[in-house]
């Protein structure tokens, strides 16, 4: 037997040509109903909402412990029809027609439009994302409902895009300096010693990570010099942290032979679809880090980490260009989702050990 939903199917008017959100915005669309005969609708309603969830397990024997949190931002809630007895926590709003008049619950068969409109909240919430034990998401939700049936229900998610990254911290534009030397043991003779500059912390998608070095190697053997940028994702819950982490790009310098000085610039390009940082997550945190090393054959590699902060490219002035240009829309992971302002920055990492991720997160955080 034909259903009389044919279809039920919320969607959204893009703002800005990166198709992405920030706190603040209006999301306008439409909730779109299409009908084989005529029916009686209980409640139709449309969501927008965002929260951040992980998820991941860890063995112990014949025990497996679950690890879950979730921070839930904000859930804003229209009615065209509403259902007499609805009651819930959400910011609740009753929609009427173009006419001021409240939605008929008898519906004719044919297609019908629902026309909405929200402003995502002015909070520090982080952007859209998602990892192998965790996500944040902003996300559009329509839902029917009719007697004696199973509610029909439709979402779409957007991609947000932090507002605190618009206002740029000025200590992520000064300069970084290490330095690290070493005595070589056993099979080398000599020291070795490397001194580093990094232009600044903070970088935008797609821009050149310049890294300028000056090499001393005063031992008995030839060395290299090597970058490594790597990519932390840290996620918490129930005082233990998850962490997983991934090199993104590596480098190699030519050969530095023995008793000899050498001095080097490399820029190292961004990735355009590299995720921005987070750090305004109170469960989920994305950092960045520039390894740079020397390759030193039968001893321990010298090595300076720098920190580095992943701005999102739209945020780039208009006079600051770097020699890279996007050709399309960037999108990080998902696309959406939101909810109240989170409790704060994570746990310091010492506190916390380290666990395996869970498969399947999607499947078992929805």
């Amino acid at each position: 037997m034909p259903s009389t939903v044919k279809s039920l199917k919320v969607t959204y008017k893009p703002v800005n040509e990166d198709n992405t959100f920030t706190s603040g915005d209006c999301v306008s669309g439409e909730v779109s109903l299409e009908l084989a005969k005529e029916c009686s609708i209980d409640a139709l309603s449309v969501k927008l909402k965002g929260k951040a969830e992980v998820l991941w397990s860890e063995r112990h024997g014949q025990t497996t412990v679950v690890y879950h949190a979730k921070d839930k931002y904000f859930s804003l809630k229209h009615f065209f029809i509403q259902d007499k007895d609805a009651k819930g926590n959400d910011d609740q709003t009753r929609l009427t027609d173009h006419g001021d008049d409240k939605y008929n619950r008898v519906v004719a068969a044919g297609y019908h439009v629902y026309p909405f409109s929200f402003q995502v909240p002015y909070q520090n919430l982080p952007s859209s994302f998602k990892g192998s034990a965790g996500k944040i998401v902003y996300l559009l939700e329509a839902k029917l409902s009719r007697s004696m049936r199973i509610p029909t229900k439709d979402s779409t998610k957007i991609n947000f895009v932090s507002k605190e990254a618009e206002t740029i911290d000025p200590e992520l534009m000064k300069p970084q300096h290490e330095s690290k030397d070493k005595k070589m043991k056993v099979f080398n003779s000599g020291t070795v010693a490397m001194d580093v500059n990094l232009e600044k912390t903070g970088f935008f998608q797609g821009e050149g990570l310049k890294v300028i070095a000056r090499i001393q190697n005063n031992s008995s053997r030839p060395i290299k010099l090597k970058y490594c940028v790597y990519r932390k994702h840290s996620f918490f819950a129930k005082g233990k942290r998850n962490v997983i982490t991934k090199d993104l790009l590596k480098e190699v310098g030519e050969p530095i032979p023995p008793s000899a000085e050498e001095k080097f610039t490399r820029v190292i390009p961004i990735p355009f679809d590299v995720e921005p940082s987070i750090e305004n997550c109170s469960i989920i945190k994305v950092e960045y880090r520039l390894r740079v090393y020397l390759d030193v054959k039968y001893a321990s590699d010298p090595e300076i980490k720098f920190p580095i902060v992943i701005l999102p490219a739209r945020l780039v002035p208009a006079a600051c260009g770097f020699g890279f240009e996007s050709t399309e829309p960037i999108a990080w992971g998902f696309g959406p989702p939101a909810a109240p302002a989170p409790s704060g920055a994570p746990p310091p990492y010492g506190a916390y050990g380290m666990f395996p991720p869970i498969q399947d997160f999607d499947k078992k955080c929805q």
